[in-house]
């Protein structure tokens, strides 16, 4: 439940035809054992000024994927165990800082930042970290970079290996807190997801080196809302959301330093007589 004033929305799902299978198998016939426990998450907008406003980086996810296929999403992934290190070196607001934020224990804030920080080296090439606390490690896009970005998606090495062969800290004050956003009980794969905002660091460069994805590009978010409406592009609706405040924003570094209220927001199915949809009550 929100704990404070909210605003109700319809999403309709006709225009993914994947979503509304699984969405009418679950109508159809529920799973007897109930949802699947949603897994915890982590994603990053990054935003920067554009000529005509605040442009936002994003990914178009490969019709392979068995989670989201070709919705546009931004990079991010699952938390993995080894996210949890307590050695991960750190700088920035501590993990105790950001479980207030995020309204969680200590562990799993240190996971979720982690997180973040590793999914969007791992999926774009943009490593927020430095050897000291108010320094960015120059460009990351050598390759020895690349084969440390290979030996995390092979977990051959987890973040905190990585940081500390290189002498770097990773940089938490880069990051902004957006939204917090559960999976839908009818989706066989379900994500606890923390919203993220950052933007890329001089020097670095959010690139396309990813499998899970066919695109990469920074993107006007009305051009993308646009496609949205008339079925050109797919997006789900904390997507849809998201891309909606970055239009508002008026400058990237305000829209990362906003601490917008947050509540944690989870669709819920709905047949409305004229059609399912996905309906979330949004803070205001």
């Amino acid at each position: 439940m929100l704990g404070r004033a909210a605003v109700m929305r319809d999403f309709p799902i006709a225009d993914s035809p994947t979503l509304r299978a699984r969405a009418d198998a679950w109508l159809t016939s529920p799973d007897p054992a109930g949802p699947v426990q949603p897994k915890l998450a982590a994603t990053v907008m990054f935003v920067r000024d554009g000529a005509s406003g605040v442009e936002v980086f994003m990914l178009r996810r490969v019709a392979t994927m068995a989670f989201a296929p070709r919705m546009m999403v931004f990079p991010g992934g699952g938390v993995d165990a080894r996210d949890a290190d307590d050695a991960l070196p750190w700088a920035g607001p501590s993990p105790a800082e950001w479980a207030l934020r995020l309204r969680v224990d200590e562990a799993r804030a240190r996971e979720l930042v982690a997180a973040a920080v590793r999914e969007v080296f791992e999926e774009c090439g943009v490593l927020l970290a430095g050897p000291t606390p108010d320094s960015i490690v120059e460009d990351v896009g050598s390759e020895h970079w690349r084969e440390q970005r290979r030996r995390l998606l092979d977990r051959e090495a987890s973040l905190s290996q990585v940081l500390q062969e290189h002498g770097l800290l990773l940089r938490s004050d880069l990051l902004g807190y957006r939204a917090h956003w559960v999976t839908p009980v009818f989706e066989a794969r379900r994500y606890d997801t923390r919203f993220f905002t950052a933007a890329v660091p001089a020097g670095h460069h959010a690139d396309d080196q990813t499998t899970e994805a066919d695109l990469a590009a920074w993107v006007r978010p009305a051009d993308l809302l646009r496609a949205w409406e008339r079925g050109e592009a797919l997006m789900l609706p904390p997507t849809v959301v998201a891309v909606e405040e970055v239009a508002a924003a008026t400058s990237a570094a305000g829209f990362i330093a906003e601490r917008p209220v947050i509540e944690t927001v989870q669709p819920e199915l709905v047949d409305t007589g004229a059609g399912l949809v996905m309906r979330a009550d949004l803070p205001r």
